[in-house]
């Protein structure tokens, strides 16, 4: 059974830097599709990120691009993102999540219904 278990939220002031790590377990993970995810109180879940274990291809949502760096690393079977520059507005729970198969050139990557398994979440708080 797949588990993703989150971790390095925490408290910020802005413009500082957080690195969120996931780490994976439970299967090989060579065709799988990782992304992340945040959800801020009363807004829907969005993404932010998303990279290919095998190739490492990586995507970045745009209002996060610059910002935020998805990465992998193999040996641990850890994906982490880099998160610099924080604002205030970037506080929310952030999430992992893992889908069974790369992602293409379709952007079912940003829905989170196409994920198949998916980390508690960790809390970041930017203050201003």
């Amino acid at each position: 059974q797949v588990q993703l278990v989150e971790s390095g939220g925490g408290l910020v002031q802005a413009g500082g830097s957080l690195r969120l790590s996931c780490a994976a377990s439970g299967r090989t993970f060579s065709r799988y599709a990782m992304g992340w995810f945040r959800q801020a109180p009363g807004k829907v879940r969005e993404f932010l990120a998303a990279i290919n274990w095998g190739t490492g291809n990586v995507l970045h949502t745009d209002s996060v691009k610059g910002r935020f760096t998805i990465s992998r690393d193999i040996p641990n079977n850890t994906v982490h993102m880099q998160m610099n520059s924080l604002k205030p507005e970037d506080t929310a729970v952030y999430y992992c999540a893992a889908k069974s198969q790369s992602f293409s050139g379709i952007p079912y990557y940003s829905l989170p219904g196409w994920y198949d398994y998916w980390g508690q979440g960790t809390q970041v708080t930017v203050s201003s």
